[in-house]
């Protein structure tokens, strides 16, 4: 069995604060070392333009026929060091006094050209002494690393609060979950703006919490309906129940010698019993159809399937006229469901309709579906019923529910046709009285 992976619970404030208080020291330590490369360059290349500006200048005090005195004081400066050998061996200049020390330095030598005054031929030496430069650099690195390690203790104090305030948006959704956890419902975060991502992070959030109250709310409707059709299906059959134990005992309690009576009796009893079959027969069928109806769908004629049920209609009320319209129309369906619902609509509106009226049925082809209607000539259903007629043991409290019926056939007509890809409406009669109810099935 795979161990599911533990999700990291530590502090997000330290992480992020060390995190930043790492990136934020990486960052000054490269600037500290960038910012001594930086100054090594300038220095060098600062005594190197020096370095040429000395040899032009030695070049030009030559050619103008420079004491070697006065040449040696013109090219020696506070960090410009110059050592002057005369053709004849002379040594002048302070470079041969100070020697190298250390210090960071640039040299160059030149040879001055031939010439009839006092430098021709002489050598010349310049040097550049870095070491002011070096200093100041090195002064500069310690002033940035410490400024560096003030601002990281700085960073590092400063952090834990900022984090603080942006991360109260989480702060705000945790103790609003923990708030719902404790039952008080319908409190959102409602974020102002929703284009930013703790925005979107908010919003998700409010969505879920939307999805997961609906989903409690439906379930606790679903409880709440199926204890009502608990309690009303076990009303209904206490009915039919209590009939059978009565001609039971009243069967048990007779003599033959009444044969007549005893034959009633016998017939209240078998019709109580068929009364019982049915209405669990049409629990079994609610619950097939909750749990996913098993269908064997055939090429069907939805004409046939209707003139069938209509003439066995015609044997139960021969008071009533059944009459059937429209051509034959063939769907993919389970002939014998179909033919279920069908008869369900059927007996539906025989129930209803009082005696010397019609029941109508009409199938039509139309685009990407059929449709068989069963129209009525009964006291009608309120345009606000419409819809509830389709629940579980509803009948309305109309002489249309004057039947013996326990309100579960239009229930289990409307699963039928939905198993199937179609639906059931009941919809606006076309003339003044009656009911309609469409089934409309699809063709492909």
């Amino acid at each position: 069995m795979t161990t599911p992976a533990r999700l990291a619970t530590g502090s997000l404030r330290r992480r992020v604060t060390i995190a930043a208080v790492s990136v934020f020291a990486v960052v000054l330590v490269a600037a500290v070392f960038a910012v001594g490369a930086a100054f090594t360059f300038i220095t060098n290349s600062s005594m190197t333009s020096v370095l040429t500006d000395h040899v032009q200048l030695a070049e030009q005090l030559a050619a103008a026929h420079t004491s070697p005195t006065e040449f040696v004081s013109r090219l020696e400066t506070h960090s410009v060091r110059c050592r002057l050998v005369l053709a004849d061996g002379e040594v002048l200049g302070n470079l041969r006094l100070h020697p190298d020390e250390g210090g960071p330095t640039k040299t160059r030598r030149i040879l001055l050209p031939s010439s009839d005054g006092e430098l021709g031929d002489a050598q010349v030496t310049l040097e550049v002494d870095g070491r002011l430069l070096a200093g100041a650099r090195a002064r500069l690195v310690k002033v940035l690393l410490v400024v560096a390690l003030i601002a990281v203790a700085v960073i590092a104090l400063g952090i834990p609060v900022v984090v603080r305030y942006a991360l109260a948006p989480l702060d705000a959704m945790t103790n609003l979950a923990r708030s719902i956890a404790r039952g008080r419902r319908g409190q959102r975060l409602i974020p102002a703006r929703g284009d930013t991502e703790i925005g979107r992070t908010a919003s998700a959030f409010d969505e879920m919490l939307d999805a997961l109250e609906g989903a409690e709310r439906h379930a606790l409707e679903a409880q709440e309906a199926m204890r009502r059709f608990i309690a009303d299906a076990a009303h209904e059959l206490r009915t039919p129940i209590a009939g059978i134990s009565a001609a039971t005992e009243a069967v048990l309690a007779q003599s033959g010698d009444d044969p007549q009576t005893q034959q009633r009796l016998l017939l209240v009893l078998g019709r109580e019993a068929h009364r019982a079959g049915r209405l669990v027969e049409d629990l079994l069928d609610l619950a097939r159809l909750d749990s996913g109806l098993p269908l064997q769908p055939e090429p069907t004629d939805l004409r046939e399937l209707a003139a069938a049920q209509l003439e066995r209609a015609r044997l139960l009320r021969p008071d009533l006229t059944f009459v059937l319209d429209g051509p034959v129309v063939l769907v993919t369906a389970d002939p014998a469901r179909i033919g279920q619902a069908i008869a369900n609509l059927v007996n539906n509106a025989a129930d209803a309709t009082p005696a010397g009226g019609s029941v109508t049925v009409t199938v039509r082809q139309l685009m990407g579906f059929a449709e068989l209607a069963v129209a009525d000539t009964g006291p009608g259903v309120d345009p606000a019923d419409r819809e509830r007629i389709f629940d579980r043991l509803v009948r309305l409290d109309t002489a249309r529910g004057h039947g013996a019926g326990a309100g579960l056939g239009l229930p289990i007509a409307r699963g039928i046709a939905r198993a199937h890809g179609g639906d059931l409406t009941c919809e606006p009669p076309p003339g003044q009285v009656g009911a309609l109810f469409v089934l409309r099935l699809p063709t492909s």
